[in-house]
Order: structure tokens, then C-alpha cells, then sequence
């Protein structure tokens, strides 16, 4: 009857650290940081876009900072680039859900892991993206959070894995930082609007905390 208690407690201790996490994220999630720069003119334009779990910034070329543009894969026919940043065994071994280890997952969320920004180019605008107004100065400030999550080599140069893309229109880059449930590929980009002035959510690890900001 005892060992029996001790597994129920032990089972039950297990159990309440992800709904502890969970319960926070979402309170935290729910918490808006206002937009800092409400007298700037809004005539700049950027979008947001979730695979249903993963959100990505994506930014019109023509608004892309020089020093940010500089050393990224681009043609002279592509229009948007999309960034979003997370866990580097996670991008690479994982193309779908489906290719999804527990492994892989443990390692990304729990352990120290390299990262990687994952870059694609767009020649068109998707309807499915969420069109952010913002002012210059946000952007130039969005622009500089990107360009400072990039691991450079010793010459200062962006790193590109080459033919690593899952397809003809994308790359990867080695990243600053590690991955963990902490600071998700979401939290990256939470912490770039908040970086930027613009209105955020206080933390969340979820896509649809910061795309509700903006309904």
C-alpha cells in the first residue's frame, strides 16, 4: 500500500511541472506590453506567419536593413524573406511532424543545443500571413534583433549550412543562443516585437499568443 502511494505521489509530481508550465505560459501569454512608439507614423508593413505551431517574421526585401541583407541566399526575384530561429537538430531531422523523436524533442526543449535561423524567400505576398503596420524606426529595430541573432565566423561573415534547405526557396544560418522550453522559436519572436517597441505579449512559447495581439 505504500510503495503504491509513492508512485501516485511520485506519478502526481511528474505530472503537475507541465500543467504548472502551462498554467503560467498562458497567464504570462495573456499579458499585452503595449506598443511603445504610439506617435510614429505607421507606413512600413511586415507580416506574420505560423505553420500552426512555429511563427516566423517576414519582412519585404525592399525593407530589409543593408548589413542585415548582406551575406543572406537571395535572387533578384524575391520579394519577402521569412526568419524564424529554433533548435538546430529540431530544424534539420524534423521537415514534418511526422519525422517528430522523442529524442529529438527531450534534447531541443531540455539540453544546451545549437540553433539555427531559418531563412525563405518568397517572390509573392500569401494571404494567410497577418500584415503588421509599424513605424520606421520599429523597423529598423526588428531589422537589428534579426541581425544580432546571427553567429557570424571570426571575419564577421554569416554562416550558411549549405544544402540543408528543405526546398529550392530556403536556407538555414547558424544562430546565437539555445533552444529550450524557455526560449522557443515563438519566444524569439515575441522577444524581437518587445525588443522593437511594438505590442507583444509579457512571455509565450505559443504562436497564437502574439498573433492575437493583433486581431
Amino acid at each position: 500500500m505504500n510503495k503504491s502511494k509513492k508512485i501516485i505521489k511520485y506519478f502526481l509530481y511528474v505530472l503537475i511541472i507541465p500543467v504548472f508550465y502551462l498554467v503560467v505560459s498562458l497567464i504570462l501569454t495573456f499579458i499585452t506590453i503595449d506598443r511603445k512608439g504610439h506617435n510614429e507614423t505607421l507606413d512600413k508593413a511586415i507580416y506574420l506567419n505560423t505553420n500552426g505551431i512555429h511563427l516566423d517574421i517576414i519582412i519585404p526585401k525592399k525593407n530589409i536593413d543593408s548589413l542585415l541583407l548582406k551575406g543572406i541566399n537571395t535572387g533578384t526575384d524575391d520579394q519577402y524573406l521569412s526568419f524564424g530561429w529554433g533548435d538546430k537538430d529540431f530544424y534539420l531531422n524534423t521537415p514534418t511532424w511526422n519525422d517528430l523523436t522523442f529524442e529529438t524533442a527531450f534534447k531541443a526543449l531540455f539540453l544546451n543545443s545549437e540553433t539555427l535561423l531559418h531563412i525563405t524567400r518568397f517572390q509573392n505576398r500569401h494571404k494567410e500571413w497577418k500584415e503588421i503596420k509599424i513605424s520606421a524606426n520599429e523597423l529598423q529595430k526588428l531589422n537589428n534583433y534579426i541581425l544580432l541573432s546571427f553567429k557570424t565566423n571570426e571575419d564577421g561573415y554569416k554562416q550558411i549550412l549549405k544544402n540543408k534547405g528543405y526546398s529550392f526557396n530556403d536556407d538555414f544560418y547558424q544562430a546565437k543562443g539555445s533552444y529550450s522550453i524557455f526560449k522557443t522559436c515563438n519566444t524569439w519572436v515575441n522577444t524581437g516585437f518587445k525588443d522593437s517597441g511594438l505590442k507583444a505579449c509579457l512571455w509565450t512559447p505559443f504562436d497564437f499568443g502574439l498573433l492575437n495581439k493583433y486581431e
